[in-house]
Formats: C-alpha cells, sequence, structure tokens
C-alpha cells in the first residue's frame, strides 16, 4: 500500500534539496549563490520576501499571497540550513506550543530564553555627561 505524500513531505524533500545545493555551483543553483554569498544575503532576501508577503497580504489577492508566503518559507528553509536546521526542527517547536496560550507561552520566553542574556547596563547621567 503507498502512502500519499503530505506537506511536511514535500517541506522534508525541500530541505534536502536545499542542504544539497550548499555543495553545488553558484553559477549554477540559486540556493548555492545564497549559501555563497553568505549568511547576510539569505536574511536579506528574509526580509525582502516578508516585506512581498506582508504587501501581499494587504493587496488581499489570495494567489499572490501564497506565492509571497512560499517564497518566504523557502528562503527560511535556506537560512535553517545555514544552521544546520530543518523544517522539522520547526515543526517540533511547533508541536511543543500547541494547546498553550499564546500569551503564555510568549511571557514564558520573555522569561526564561537562554539566549537573552542580562539586560544591558544602564549609563547614569554623570557617566554621560563624562563622556564614559
Amino acid at each position: 500500500m503507498t502512502r500519499e505524500p503530505t506537506q511536511v513531505d514535500v517541506l522534508d524533500r525541500l530541505a534536502a534539496v536545499i542542504a544539497s545545493r550548499k555543495r553545488a555551483d553558484p553559477a549554477t543553483s540559486y540556493v548555492a549563490r545564497l549559501f555563497a554569498d553568505g549568511p547576510d544575503a539569505v536574511l536579506k532576501k528574509i526580509g525582502e520576501e516578508a516585506t512581498e508577503t506582508v504587501m501581499a497580504a494587504k493587496d488581499g489577492v489570495a494567489p499572490r499571497i501564497v506565492a509571497e508566503t512560499a517564497d518566504l518559507w523557502f528562503h527560511c528553509i535556506v537560512m535553517l540550513a545555514q544552521h544546520g536546521l530543518t523544517p522539522a526542527d520547526v515543526l517540533d517547536e511547533l508541536a511543543r506550543r500547541e494547546g498553550l496560550s499564546g500569551l503564555a507561552e510568549k511571557a514564558g520566553r520573555a522569561s526564561s530564553s537562554p539566549d537573552a542574556g542580562p539586560a544591558p547596563a544602564r549609563r547614569d547621567e554623570d557617566s554621560r555627561r563624562n563622556g564614559k
């Protein structure tokens, strides 16, 4: 019996193709060119695609919203691959959050984020005046 492919299968296949393009020739592969141009190139594309997705949503044209969201997701998967991550890592995080109140989850992240580090020290008025 053959199993029908799922949307997760599509993400997994896309992630595998993107990962394989890390070693491809940048002259013949868009993804290889993104990898060769470094992390900032991918982040810039994510910013551009996010803006285009917002604009499409404001226009309310469903096919354009879908197309721009696909572009955004694609570039996010490239960014994940740059960091040795996959869509499965994101899906696992979404599954972990399932059933949690969005407000409670966000509050929990803010108070217990291991990456947050200490709050930056505030300089007092005398330090500012003395150029320190």
